[in-house]
């Protein structure tokens, strides 16, 4: 409503302005200078000169400490609750809408921050290292739905959606099925024309956001007569007629994160709910989801120093044989280990999303970005209980949970083995 509109735009005025942005922007110049100068005079003489990956705008390190904030403060007092719930807390998902963390990268003119893809790559990461589920729900809303909805969406759509994808409305993107899981394209939903409008049939699996979504983007095939290229992105709103959620998979990990089946029966929707062109759906899946590797690395980099975070003060205070445990060598190379793995992974999402917003090319790169950060955040998680020790095995400390949802970073959105072949397959071609 408009008073949340009004309480989120208090909020980004005071943390996330674009016009802070614009300013940044035009004195990158002197940013980059500062990183090699020793002197305010050399500043101002200095030539620009290239930025250490990790060096950030204002507004993106404003927004992410927004986002670490409130990951703290509303996040982490019910992240085992959630997680043994399976549920995410309604309390949550109102907090993100209104601290302007659902539309980071909408324009401002649709209600939004008109940020950058780092920005929400910021977040995505400031969140993991609190709870991955909180953490993938704003990433898949941020970096494919919005993003998909800002890209390719008819201006009619823009103005009916984005606002709400701002402020209120959860979005949940519907591509796999049974049959079509990595051979994502092998889909089967169909969209048949009827006068005007189209008819949506068939199951969608494995659905992240659909329990508490309230607009649905659908691929189906409207002319499966020419295979992929009849593959349709539809907008669809929760209460259409026909569309019904199924029941929630209980899951290892990320369990306060949504999963379920989306069915869609003769679900009848306007050809304005197109969103893009006909037939161009399966272009904008590979695209969108090339970009949603990059969150997805973030993700997992995020969940690797949440598990690290949670360790190393134990390790100061533990104490064996009357010596502090990261005193012995062995621990404080096992540290040292993790520390420069989770930095090489956070270089790769950096440099992924940099790519992204300065239109290079990032096929490569953001397959690189999440198969290692999965990788990282996996061994990051198993080490850290081992650190822990007993107490790691248990639920005290987080760490077991971490663990937990540090798996599903090598399936969802391109398994490592499909991250492998894209590489691979990018690689070789550069010698032909």
């Amino acid at each position: 409503g408009r008073q949340v509109l009004v309480s989120r735009a208090t909020m980004l005025q005071r943390a996330t302005s674009a016009r802070a942005a614009r300013r940044v922007v035009s004195g990158a110049a002197r940013l980059r200078a500062q990183c090699y100068s020793t002197s305010l005079a050399d500043v101002e003489l200095a030539a620009p000169q290239p930025a250490p990956l990790c060096a950030l705008l204002e507004e993106e390190q404003a927004m992410a400490e927004a986002a670490s904030r409130f990951a703290r403060e509303r996040v982490g007092p019910v992240v085992q609750s959630m997680d043994e719930a399976g549920k995410m807390e309604a309390d949550v998902i109102d907090g993100l809408f209104e601290h302007g963390l659902m539309g980071i990268e909408i324009a401002e003119e649709h209600g939004g921050c008109g940020a950058t893809f780092t920005a929400a790559c910021l977040v995505v990461e400031e969140l993991a290292k609190v709870d991955p589920a909180v953490s993938v729900m704003v990433d898949i809303h941020n970096t494919i739905i919005n993003n998909c909805v800002s890209r390719w969406a008819s201006p009619e759509l823009q103005r009916e959606w984005l606002p709400r994808l701002a402020s209120d409305t959860l979005g949940s993107f519907c591509l796999s099925e049974a049959g079509s899981g990595s051979d994502a394209f092998a889909l089967r939903c169909a969209a048949r024309r009827d006068g005007d409008d189209y008819l949506l049939s068939g199951e969608k699996l494995w659905i992240s956001n659909s329990a508490e979504a309230g607009v649905f983007l659908v691929m189906a095939n409207a002319a499966p007569e020419k295979g992929h290229r009849g593959i349709t992105c539809f907008v669809v709103p929760r209460e259409a007629a026909g569309l019904r959620v199924g029941p929630k998979e209980d899951k290892l990990g990320i369990r306060a994160s949504s999963t379920c089946p989306v069915l869609l029966d003769d679900v009848r929707v306007p050809a304005s709910a197109v969103l893009g062109e006909v037939g161009a759906g399966y272009r904008y899946a590979i695209e969108i989801l090339n970009e949603g590797r990059v969150g997805i690395g973030a993700q997992m980099v995020g969940l690797a120093q949440g598990a690290l975070d949670r360790t190393l003060p134990y390790l100061h205070e533990r104490r064996q044989f009357g010596t502090p445990l990261i005193e012995f060598q062995a621990v404080a190379h096992e540290v040292a280990d993790l520390t420069a793995e989770l930095h090489a992974a956070r270089l790769l999402v950096y440099d992924a999303a940099r790519r992204q917003e300065t239109g290079t090319p990032l096929v490569k790169e953001a397959a690189m970005a999440k198969l290692i950060a999965s990788r990282v955040a996996e061994k990051t998680a198993s080490k850290c209980i081992e650190l822990l020790g007993g107490v790691g095995f248990t639920k005290e400390y987080g760490v077991e949970k971490l663990y937990r949802d540090a798996k599903i970073g090598a399936i969802y959105e391109g398994t490592s083995n499909i991250q492998l072949n894209t590489i691979a397959k990018l690689v070789s071609a550069q010698y032909k």
